[in-house]
């Protein structure tokens, strides 16, 4: 079990060894996943994330590791969904002093290794920069952590045979919010969704060495609709959702004890 930053109280995190115990951020969002899945999903991945890094950590023998969960940044940088219902998204240099100031806190109070758990893609960039600005300004030491193993060959074993543009809001995604609270999601209401003006082309990709700023209207329907989902996720389970992420906890155990013997 990971403890909560926010449940000690101020003796209690003055005792805290600020050398060695890594403040884990999870950097969620708020944001649309399709007609089917609920704007706080990435929310509600980083909540589980951190829950199943704890019985990873547990299962790995490490009993009383040396981390403590900051609460979950609830918004972050959505500027690719904005223009659908529900999304709301910070402005980048806004998003960039949110973290910043939070690190600054931390390390005032003299912890040096922070580690933001990144359960958006589109925090990504955000995170990398601030990560250097804070090492080279203040010497502390900010690691970056993906909450998916969405590569992994036992996650890519959950995928529905031919579902071959699963990404946001997709069945893995979907399958991850089912294993958390199944009532919220509504696959009756699920369309798939496909990168219609990338499909075809040989270099021009969502992703690589040539590539756009996407946004969400790229991902459309078979008839063209902008639906801001990419794959079918109609095949999501929860039992999906659990396999993606206890293995997802479990690759990031290896870094964790990396982290804690990181020495710089």
């Amino acid at each position: 079990m990971i403890r909560n930053y926010r449940d000690l109280t101020r003796l209690e995190m003055e005792q805290i060894n600020k050398e060695e115990t890594i403040i884990l951020i999870p950097v969620g969002a708020l944001e649309q996943h399709g007609n089917h899945a609920p704007l706080g999903t990435d929310d509600m991945i980083a909540e589980a994330m951190v829950e199943y890094l704890g019985q990873a950590l547990e299962e790995a023998g490490e009993h009383n590791f040396p981390i403590l969960a900051f609460p979950v940044i609830p918004i972050g940088l959505s500027t690719e969904h904005r223009n659908f219902c529900g999304s709301v998204t910070l402005q980048p240099d806004t998003y960039y002093h949110l973290l910043y100031d939070i690190s600054t806190s931390l390390a005032r109070h003299g912890f040096r290794k922070l580690a933001f758990l990144v359960c958006h893609g589109g925090n990504t960039p955000i995170v990398q920069i601030l990560s250097r600005e804070l090492r080279s300004q203040l010497g502390i030491s900010p690691f970056i952590l993906s909450s998916g193993a969405f590569s992994h060959p036992d996650v890519q074993a959950t995928l529905t045979e031919g579902n071959i543009y699963d990404f946001h809001g997709g069945e893995m995604e979907t399958s991850m919010v089912m294993a958390v609270n199944p009532a919220l999601v509504k696959l009756e209401t699920a369309e798939a969704g496909i990168p219609t003006p990338f499909v075809g082309n040989q270099t021009l990709k969502t992703a690589g060495s040539v590539t756009i700023g996407w946004i969400s209207e790229d991902w459309k329907t078979a008839d063209g609709k902008p639906i801001g989902i990419g794959g079918d996720p109609s095949g999501a389970t929860a039992e999906k959702g659990n396999i993606i992420l206890k293995t997802s906890a479990k690759v990031l155990v290896e870094g964790l004890l990396e982290i804690r013997d990181w020495q710089a």
